[in-house]
């Protein structure tokens, strides 16, 4: 009976180690974007649906009892709806579906304040704060704040923009992660642009994980126009063992018309934010790149 006892103990032990020391797992990610301080226009409303799937990911949970991301669809429809020019109100409504059921991940409310008309702008930034309610499948805390500031520039071809993302959870098992995204876009067109997109969780700040317990994924990625639809897709690769290794993703927005505005006076598709719908004015003799 000793025998038992100490082994029980003994693997008790081994398991909470482990636990422990193991790797950072990928979560199921409903929204893979990175914001670059477009909003829709006064009064104008705006959805996008966002879908993720990943094909070859982490296969262990993230947490006991947590959803696992290999094999997964994740996604959000996103409302949105612009107060002024520099401030923008969204509703989510995340989810995911593995093994063929579908789990909500109830909703999150957002409020985004960035530099009016940012699509003129050389320079450009915002701040974008996002409460979420979460089930336990997707999260080992209930309530979360994400804070993600938006600094951008650009020019006539390109744009490169980041985003500082600071993530809350509250409560027992709540902690502050620092997750940054960026973005290298290239214009090619009116309406077809083209670079990649950087993601990266480095685990609770003041007490970074080592390299290979960090999730770190590079997108190739692409912004089009299908029709008065936006579209932005990528393929990912995870970088380290604890990324999920292929992820694809797909935005699909459309703007509805401004009341009172012409049908036709939504701004052109850009990179990074399809649904950046803000009035666009280039300056006099200057064609600026969304």
């Amino acid at each position: 009976m000793t025998l038992i006892r100490t082994t029980s103990l003994f693997v008790a032990t081994g398991i909470a180690v482990a636990a422990c020391c193991a790797p950072r797992n990928a979560r199921a990610t409903d929204e893979i974007q990175v914001y670059n301080a477009g909003i829709a226009e006064v009064g104008q409303f705006t959805i996008q649906q966002h879908l993720n799937y990943v094909p070859l990911g982490v296969k262990s949970q993230p947490f006991p009892g947590g959803l696992i991301s290999n094999g997964s669809v994740n996604g959000t429809p996103e409302f949105a709806y612009g107060v002024t020019d520099w401030w923008e109100v969204g509703l989510y409504l995340p989810f995911s579906i593995q093994n063929q059921t579908f789990y909500s991940d109830a909703f999150k409310l957002r409020t985004l304040f960035v530099s009016p008309h940012a699509e003129q702008r050389s320079f450009f930034y915002g701040v974008n704060f996002e409460f979420s309610n979460e089930t336990p499948p997707f999260a080992q805390t209930r309530f979360a704040m994400e804070i993600r500031p938006i600094i951008g520039v650009r020019n006539e071809l390109y744009e490169f923009i980041v985003n500082p993302i600071v993530d809350i959870g509250f409560g027992k098992y709540g902690e502050t992660d620092f997750a940054p995204a960026a973005r290298l876009a290239r214009k090619f067109g009116p309406d077809l642009f083209a670079g990649f997109e950087y993601y990266a969780d480095f685990g609770k700040i003041g007490d970074f994980k080592s390299i290979d317990q960090q999730q770190h994924t590079l997108f190739a990625v692409t912004d089009f126009k299908l029709g008065v639809f936006d579209v932005n897709f990528g393929v990912g690769y995870g970088l380290t063992p604890a990324s999920d290794r292929f992820v694809a993703k797909a935005i699909v927005g459309y703007a509805f018309p401004v009341p009172g505005g012409r049908g036709d006076d939504r701004a052109p598709v850009g990179p990074i934010n399809p649904m950046a719908h803000a009035s666009w004015h280039p300056p006099l003799g200057q064609a600026i790149s969304r």
